[in-house]
């Protein structure tokens, strides 16, 4: 071969992040090694693999079709040698997993201590984001991502449907009567999310948009004020099923022309490899998937 594997893994790094700078900082090297890496992959090849401008580069369409090819032959040559690895050694070093607060604290935070006793040599790092982040800036491996996906240089193992319920306390239902069908709502106080319309589309009538009375930034502090009798509120199982078991907050509007495969119930584990993944994401992901109560 003659272009080197770690040239062909940075021209992966750069073109993911559409940036030298970016791609210098998620693979921990200084930014010229990058522009070298480029410029003698180049040079090797024959062909100019971007465009460059003042503020981003993007593919030529000969590296656009360097890129399709040379992906899955790397990926293929990483997964060899962790598999060759993983039968040595347990999976070990650092580990950063990021979510929203509420999928931490209720889905992940549980089984930590599990996970550590089975991996002691994996350093976890929970970071908690209330919205989509740029994983390379953010220096993520793994990010948690509720709802459809848009980003399509992330490779994501879906992880299952978290079904939306539309709930109150049963105080509040007691003092302001419960709902009977969609267009009651305004009439109610409802709670959810500050600047993010899409999270505040219930799923009613294919989609019904509801500006909050009460907005706020975390998902966790609307669950938190519905318990306390404030509103109505549109939130995840994942978060509320003990509620809803132990009768602190209960379902309303269910029979009302409820919206089907609602994109929003969409739960994946997003990373930016596909086959070839560390030893440390696959032992993650293996470990919590089951786990998970969705």
């Amino acid at each position: 071969m003659r272009a080197k594997s770690s040239d062909i893994e940075i021209f992966l790094a750069v073109a993911d992040a559409g940036s030298f700078t970016e791609a210098a900082h998620l693979l921990e090297i200084e930014v010229a090694q990058c522009s070298r890496a480029i410029k003698r992959l180049e040079k090797s090849l024959g062909e100019d693999l971007f465009t460059r401008t003042t503020r981003r580069i993007e593919l030529t369409n000969e590296g656009q079709t360097y890129l399709t090819l040379v992906r899955p032959a790397l990926e293929q040559l990483e997964f060899a040698e962790h598999k060759l690895i993983e039968g040595k050694q347990k999976p070990q070093g650092l580990l950063r997993i990021d979510a929203a607060t509420p999928f931490l604290i209720h889905q992940v935070a549980p089984h930590v201590r599990e996970f550590r006793e089975i991996y002691p040599d994996i350093k976890l790092e929970l970071a908690a984001s209330e919205g989509f982040i740029d994983l390379i800036q953010r220096k993520v491996d793994v990010a948690i991502r509720i709802g459809a996906l848009e980003d399509s240089s992330l490779h994501a193992t879906p992880l299952g449907r978290s079904k939306l319920h539309i709930v109150a306390s049963p105080h509040y239902l007691s003092k302001n009567g419960k709902p009977q069908k969609s267009s009651d709502l305004k009439n109610h106080t409802k709670i959810g999310f500050m600047q993010t319309e899409q999270l505040n589309t219930w799923p009613l009538d294919g989609g019904l948009y509801l500006p909050p009375d009460i907005a706020v930034s975390s998902g966790e502090l609307i669950r938190r004020l519905t318990l306390e009798g404030t509103g109505l509120a549109c939130l995840s199982n994942f978060m509320i099923a003990d509620d809803i078991r132990a009768g602190k907050l209960v379902p309303v509007l269910t029979d009302t022309n409820r919206m089907e495969n609602n994109p929003r119930e969409q739960v994946n584990a997003v990373y930016y490899r596909n086959t070839a993944l560390s030893s440390r994401i696959s032992a993650f992901i293996d470990f919590f998937k089951p786990r998970f109560t969705l």
